[in-house]
């Protein structure tokens, strides 16, 4: 059932209508039903979710008569970004991730934030699903306050994503849906995969594979699911950030989430113009590289790789 939970008036006699669609069991909602929400599209270039939403209920519709709870899917979060592929929202130069929890006698952005996080608040789980943009390539992977961690890393476990980051609460933005969410007590986890505009089935398929999981354990879903991939867990200061200390095109000498020794060879950037090579990148650290350049093209300072130590 597609339902509107904020709709504002745009030029043109056009409006901006922030949708979802509740999938409920076929004996009603009876009883105290749990419920799950999977949003996306808050940023515009990132469309990793549209297929995870897509799958997700293309799955539950086949097999109906294990569906014991409540799925509410956000698809668009910011449909105006996506219908012009931009991060934020168009005519306001504005991140949508950083108005939360919103104000209802706010501006447009504002005032749609607002709904979002009404809509949302109860769900015994929100997962807020991101890509990378158009630059890196991310495995999945779970991100989380070092504050909700009691609460969120159990939850996290069961989405059978390959790691779980746990930030310090210094680097946490407060302005976020998912800070928002869970400082009213609605457990919300940011999954981050893949690159900007683009869909990776796989990803994709490997989240929804978790997603059931997780509904299980919530007493919403009664079919049959996977058992989870153990991720890898770590804190801020495990994680070591390569930089382009020149400018030129990228070439990578190694895989995305593959292991690394202190001193290989990650890549190096070329110099086109003069068939040189402006800088020879290594490795700082043992460990897997999880976050790599796909976008070739680097300015000094723009980021390579991460590496999980």
């Amino acid at each position: 059932m597609v339902e509107t939970i904020a709709s504002v008036g745009l030029p043109i006699d056009e409006k901006l209508l922030i949708q979802k669609n509740r999938l409920i069991p076929k004996n009603g909602l009876k009883g105290d039903k749990k419920r799950i929400s999977i949003v996306t599209g808050i940023h515009g270039d990132e469309l990793e979710g549209q297929y995870v939403c897509y799958e997700l209920q293309r799955r539950i519709k086949a097999n109906y008569d294990n569906l014991t709870g409540i799925v509410d899917v956000y698809p668009a979060i910011n449909p105006l970004g996506i219908d012009s592929i931009t991060r934020g929202i168009p005519g306001f130069d504005l991140d949508m991730n950083r108005i939360f929890p919103g104000f209802e006698n706010g501006s447009m952005p504002e005032y749609v934030a607002s709904k979002i996080i009404d809509d949302l608040s109860g769900s015994n789980a929100v997962i807020d699903i991101h890509a990378s943009n158009i630059f890196l390539e991310e495995i999945p992977q779970i991100r989380i306050n070092e504050l909700s961690r009691d609460t969120l890393v159990p939850y996290a476990k069961l989405l059978n994503v390959d790691y779980i980051w746990v930030h310090s609460s210094a680097t946490v933005l407060e302005s976020t849906l998912a800070y928002s969410l869970n400082v009213i007590g609605t457990p919300t986890l940011v999954v981050e995969m893949g690159v900007g505009m683009r869909i990776t089935k796989k990803y994709g398929d490997q989240l929804v594979d978790g997603i059931f999981a997780l509904m299980k354990k919530l007493g919403i879903w009664n079919g049959d699911v996977i058992t989870p991939k153990e991720p890898i867990i770590s804190e801020d200061g495990e994680v070591s950030f390569i930089n382009a200390g020149k400018s030129g095109v990228f070439v990578p000498a190694v895989e995305h989430w593959k292991n690394v020794k202190k001193g290989d060879r990650i890549g190096d950037i070329l110099n086109p113009l003069t068939g040189e090579i402006n800088e020879e990148i290594f490795s700082p650290t043992d460990g897997i590289v999880f976050t790599l350049r796909e976008y070739p093209i680097v300015s000094e300072g723009s980021l390579i790789a991460r590496i999980l130590a």
